[in-house]
């Protein structure tokens, strides 16, 4: 009589032993995610190496009854590609699937598979002298795959916008094993629903995206890069709007900087230098193909003004990467300097100013002594607005106070008609609270998606609905 294999010898069968990882030890740093606060199991890690043997790997998993937690760099900062606890799921690893397809410079596209980083992306269009715009701190590890399922956002949405909008076509196997093709390379294609965006920030819970086609631009022949001391949020808003009607689609990025954030980077980063004086706040602002004379004057005017305090124009590409690093380097700083309460929210760039007040006035009030690092893409919205106390004595009774803080920040958040998620998604950590601030008929609508697609619940479980 012969006995019917496991799950893991039917894995093995499709992908080959090399790519089954069974051994806990290899399995842990796929069962954790990259902040340490999510901690899962899965009875196995596999690794297709491509979108045939994803398919084979999710028909075998359904057929079994087991979840699927897809993973692509693992640098969730919601927990969305950590298993739960129980070890029944397997975590379908997609860093085998990175090929560069192809770069149709004429076309102004490029068609990837998922698991390739979104470095490898960016590099591959600078090749063909052509910019992919998609820019984030974890880009050296964080994969596109992972980038779609969350609409990665980033620091050049001001100009480029966010993923979803950098996509024309993608290539999905659903939860039925089917593979669904829809990589073309239109800027125009009017024939019924958009599947593609159903897939895009669904953090993997309606099928597993394996390759894509996205946009490319003109790759700049020069930018200019500036640091900038500002007094307050409100100076900060009033200067991106001077920044906007002077140069209209050459600026590219403009990011705030608290006091606060900037002094984690210099405490924890080797190598870190402040630019300039000290300010309550700082912008660094990206020009791209700007006269640097036409950038330098404007600058000269605000300073003038008195709209801006004090400033640096980087004089290299060198010196440009390092005002840079000093942003990038915050959430590595915030991990170093130990555990915080993460917000990342957007509200109008109208309200930031308001948002900042109400929300620091309100927590100062319930948590003497806070500590509020505040930073992010200011140009379209969207604030990290993080909360710890200095002292790391006093943090374990404020962490045990995180649904109060939420409470508030969400609150001020919503009464300004904003979000709770800008560009992380919401995986596990904002599972619940989004129902606090989603309409009932907004998640019937979500939960009818789900149902519709994945009616056995088993594709990323317990993840966003």
């Amino acid at each position: 009589m012969t006995s019917t294999p496991s799950l893991s010898d039917r894995l093995i069968g499709l992908v080959g032993a090399a790519h089954v990882l069974t051994d806990p030890a290899d399995i842990a740093p796929f069962a954790t995610d990259w902040r340490g606060r999510y901690r899962g199991a899965a009875q196995c890690v596999v690794r297709p190496g491509n979108t045939a043997e994803v398919a084979s790997v999710v028909k075998a998993c359904i057929e079994a009854g087991v979840p699927i937690v897809p993973q692509g760099g693992n640098t969730s900062l919601c927990g969305a590609a950590t298993p739960d606890g129980e070890g029944r799921a397997v975590v379908l690893s997609l860093g085998r699937l990175n090929r560069i397809v192809s770069v149709d410079a004429q076309n102004n596209t490029i068609s990837v598979e998922a698991g390739c980083t979104l470095a490898a992306v960016q590099d591959a269009a600078r090749a063909a002298d052509r910019l992919f715009p998609l820019a984030l701190a974890s880009e050296g590890t964080c994969q596109i795959g992972g980038n779609l399922s969350t609409n990665a956002g980033g620091v050049q949405v001001l100009r480029y916008g966010n993923t979803r909008e950098l996509t024309l076509g993608l290539e999905v196997v659903l939860p039925s094993g089917e593979i669904w093709d829809g990589r073309r390379g239109l800027r125009k294609d009017n024939t019924g629903y958009d599947l593609k965006q159903l897939f895009i920030g669904a953090e993997g819970t309606l099928g597993i995206i394996t390759g894509a086609v996205l946009k490319l631009f003109p790759l700049p022949k020069r930018q200019v890069t500036c640091w900038l001391n500002v007094d307050s949020p409100n100076a900060t808003v009033s200067l991106i709007n001077s920044a906007k009607s002077k140069f209209d689609a050459q600026l590219t990025a403009f990011e705030m900087v608290s006091e606060t954030a900037l002094g984690l980077v210099l405490k924890h980063i080797p190598d870190s230098q402040r630019p300039t004086g000290k300010s309550p706040w700082y912008v660094l602002a990206e020009f791209s193909e700007a006269e640097p004379a036409v950038v330098e004057n404007w600058l000269a005017e605000r300073l003038e003004a008195g709209e801006v305090g004090d400033g640096v124009v980087a004089q290299s590409e060198a010196q440009a990467k390092k005002l840079w690093a000093l942003r990038e380097n915050i959430s590595e700083a915030q991990k170093i300097e130990g555990i915080s309460i993460k917000h990342d929210v957007s509200v109008p760039l109208s309200a930031i100013p308001a948002f900042l007040a109400a929300a620091d006035k309100a927590l100062e009030e319930a948590f003497p002594g806070i500590r509020v690092v505040a930073f992010g893409h200011v140009g379209d919205g969207n604030l990290h607005y993080n909360l710890s106390k200095a002292d790391a004595q006093d943090n374990a009774a404020f962490i045990a106070a995180q649904p109060l803080v939420n409470r508030i920040v969400h609150d001020t958040v919503h009464a300004l008609n904003g979000s709770i998620s800008a560009e992380h998604g919401i995986g596990q950590l904002k599972r619940e609270e989004i129902l606090r601030y989603k309409s009932p008929v907004e998640m019937a609508l979500m939960r009818t998606i789900k149902q519709a697609l994945d009616p056995r619940g088993l594709m990323n479980p317990g993840k966003v609905v």
